[in-house]
Order: structure tokens, then C-alpha cells, then sequence
């Protein structure tokens, strides 16, 4: 059978963090050590008492389906926990998904249609651009490099770039793949920005926990962006859960009902223990967990900056995630694919972000493993 695949499908490159991945896997499976620094995954194993408390739901029976936004319990305590964010929400605004992606995937199918604009800010996580064309939208894209990767100094570069013809946003703060925590004057431009020209925004906060020094805002606690933000977050960073695939989105009441048809007729519903597991993720018990985590994240990060620069390379260093941004060759596919094959490091394309020039490097390793790959990358010429 010569089987034709839908033109949406084949808009879509393959993930390149995956890719990378994959090779690295391969790689390893031969015998080689490779120091794999291209996932975006703590090292980190989840906390006992979020473990503790999954078992203790198994145990319980809650293995059955749940209602198909999440069970009350999990999307109060999530209300509760963006209402501490100053983010006016209640328990019906939220749909609790598996993983952070499949809410982004509804929130964006559910405002999107073919021809319609959606604006990203480069470098840009890669599945935004996958889940734009799949859904048929047009992209205009923002570059944010020449300015650090900050968007504060880049607010003129994107009042030229939105207009009415706009009808989403996509804001990702801390960034992936930068790392950049963006300050409340470059969210109030934001703001700004979608109040005049009447855009929805899409906040994607999965690192609000995730920072050193500094207080992520959220978008949607702003004046005027109570009705147009889309607050997207999740489980797996965090509170090292990433393989437990739990996440949830919190937006207008409107938009809830109409992304509820997408979530029940594709996913049902979220893993109920899961779900369970969840709502002890958000308690106090787990707080020391994920302060332990933030803190060997900076220590690396800090470690990463101070060995890059006694090799000579200026390394932009964000204030959260775990990220950076390496300046390679122009031809930084080339350069991560030689540095696998050659160095045996696994990095990411900062094109893959729409930042060619730059490899992703993921500082979610250990600092052994860290000081490995930057001596390795010094010994194959690559820095």
C-alpha cells in the first residue's frame, strides 16, 4: 500500500533534542562514554515522599479513570497555589494533562487555525514551532540574541513584530533553551503589547521553580492579562517527575470548555495516582527537596560559567532553568555532530531553536560529569 501521511504531519521536523539523544543511546550502547548534556531532565531522582505518596494511591485502588480535567483534590491545590501567585484562578479554570507538552498541544490547537499568527521569541523551546505547524498557524519569530537572550531590551523588536493580524504569544520564562528569567518592566510590556493589539498569551512557567537570585512573575498576575493569559506549567522539573507525565494549564473559563473536547476525545484524563502523587508534590514536605535541587543547579551553572571563561568563551548565564547557551560555529549542526561523534559531548543546535551559532548545553549533571565534557570539548579543539 503506498500510504499518503497528512500535510500537517510533514510540516514537522523530528525533535532535535531527541535526535541528539537518541545517538547519545547509541553511542553508549557500542561501549562509549558519553557525557550527555543534551536532555532537559534533573538528575535527580523524584522525591521519596512524592514517590511515598503514588505507591500509597496504587495501594488505595486509584488506578481507574478520573474526571477528565483532574481530580478536584490535584486542580484546588493548583488554584490555590497560582492564586498565591497573585493569578485570580479556581479550580474549573484548570485541566490537569500528562506532561507539560500535551497542554501546550491543546492550548494552542484550541486558539489556532490555519493562516492565524503566532509570534515566538528566539531562541524558542522546539516544540513550539512543531505544535504551531501542526496546528496550522503561521510563525513570526522574534530574535532575542542580540540582546543576551533578554527581553526587556528587545521590546522594540517585538512591537514591530505583533500586530491585530496576531493572535498569540508565546512567552517562556525561565527559558528553554536560555535560561533567561525575563523582568517584570519586559512582562508589562508584554502586556502591554497584547492589550493593545487584543492577543492571547501563552506563559509557559514549567522553571518557575527553577531560579537563583531572582522571583519568576507570573504573566497572568498582571493587570489586563487576566483574560488573555494561558498559564502553562507542570511536574517534571521541578520535582524531578518528568517520566511521571503530569502537567496542567490554567485560562479563561471560555477557553477551558472549548481545549476540555480536545483533552477527552485525545487523553481522557491524566493517571489518576499520578494525579495523587501530585498533590503531595505541591505541599511543604517536598519544599526542602526542590530547594537541594535548585542549589546544586546554581553551583553548576556557576562552575560551568567560571571554566568556561578560563577558556576564553563568554557564556550568556541565566538566572534560572538549567541551560546555557555555548557560542559555536555558524554551522552548529555540524559542531554538535562532530562533538558527539569526535568528543564524545552530546549538545543540542541552538538552531533547532532558532538561535544557530550557539549548542544547548544542559547543566543537569553532575559536576564530575560537567568538568568531563568541558575538558573533553578543550582536548578535541571544540572551545
Amino acid at each position: 500500500m503506498n500510504l499518503e501521511f497528512a500535510e500537517r504531519v510533514e510540516r514537522v521536523e523530528p525533535s532535535a533534542t531527541l535526535a541528539i539523544s537518541n545517538l547519545s543511546s547509541e553511542l553508549e550502547a557500542e561501549g562509549i562514554d558519553v557525557v550527555d548534556l543534551s536532555v532537559g531532565e534533573p538528575d535527580f531522582p523524584t522525591p521519596e515522599n512524592i514517590v511515598e505518596a503514588g505507591k500509597d494511591a496504587m495501594d488505595a485502588g486509584h488506578t481507574g479513570y478520573t474526571s477528565s480535567n483532574g481530580i478536584l483534590e490535584l486542580r484546588e491545590a493548583l488554584a490555590d497555589k497560582l492564586t498565591g501567585q497573585g493569578i485570580d484562578a479556581d479550580s474549573d479554570e484548570i485541566i490537569v494533562t500528562p506532561g507539560g507538552k500535551q497542554g501546550l498541544y491543546e492550548a494552542i490547537n484550541t486558539l489556532i487555525d490555519d493562516g492565524d499568527e503566532v509570534v515566538l521569541l528566539d531562541p524558542a523551546w522546539v516544540s513550539y514551532e512543531a505544535m504551531v505547524k501542526l496546528s496550522g498557524g503561521s510563525l513570526n519569530r522574534v530574535d532575542l540574541s542580540p540582546y543576551d537572550f533578554q527581553l526587556e531590551p528587545g521590546l522594540d523588536d517585538l512591537t514591530a513584530a505583533v500586530s491585530d493580524e496576531t493572535e498569540l504569544l508565546i512567552v517562556n520564562s525561565p527559558s528553554n533553551p536560555t535560561g533567561a528569567v525575563y523582568s517584570d518592566e519586559a512582562l508589562e510590556g508584554v502586556r502591554d503589547l497584547a492589550v493593545e493589539h487584543d492577543f492571547a498569551v501563552i506563559s509557559d512557567e514549567i522553571y518557575e521553580r527553577v531560579t537563583y537570585g531572582v522571583e519568576q512573575t507570573a504573566l497572568g498576575s498582571l493587570d489586563g492579562m487576566e483574560d488573555r493569559t494561558i498559564t502553562l506549567n507542570g511536574f517534571s522539573k521541578a520535582f524531578s517527575m518528568t517520566g511521571w507525565r503530569l502537567g496542567y494549564i490554567h485560562a479563561p473559563q471560555a477557553l477551558v470548555d472549548q481545549a476540555s473536547k480536545l483533552h477527552s476525545h485525545s487523553v481522557s484524563c491524566a493517571v489518576n495516582f499520578v494525579q495523587r502523587a501530585g498533590i503531595e508534590a505541591l505541599s511543604e514536605r517536598t519544599d526542602d527537596a526542590v530547594v537541594e535541587m535548585r542549589e546544586a543547579f546554581r553551583e553548576r551553572r556557576d562552575m560551568l560559567d567560571e571554566l568556561f571563561a578560563e577558556h576564553g568563551v563568554d557564556v550568556p548565564v541565566g538566572d534560572g532553568a538549567f541551560y546555557m547557551m555555548l557560542p559555536v560555529d555558524d554551522d552548529d549542526q555540524t559542531w554538535c555532530e562532530e562533538a558527539i561523534q569526535e568528543a564524545h559531548v552530546a549538545t543540542v543546535p541552538g538552531s533547532a531553536f532558532g538561535a544557530p551559532g550557539y549548542a544547548r548545553i544542559s547543566y543537569a549533571a553532575s559536576e564530575e560529569r560537567l568538568r568531563e565534557a568541558v575538558n573533553r570539548l578543550d582536548e578535541g579543539g571544540f572551545i
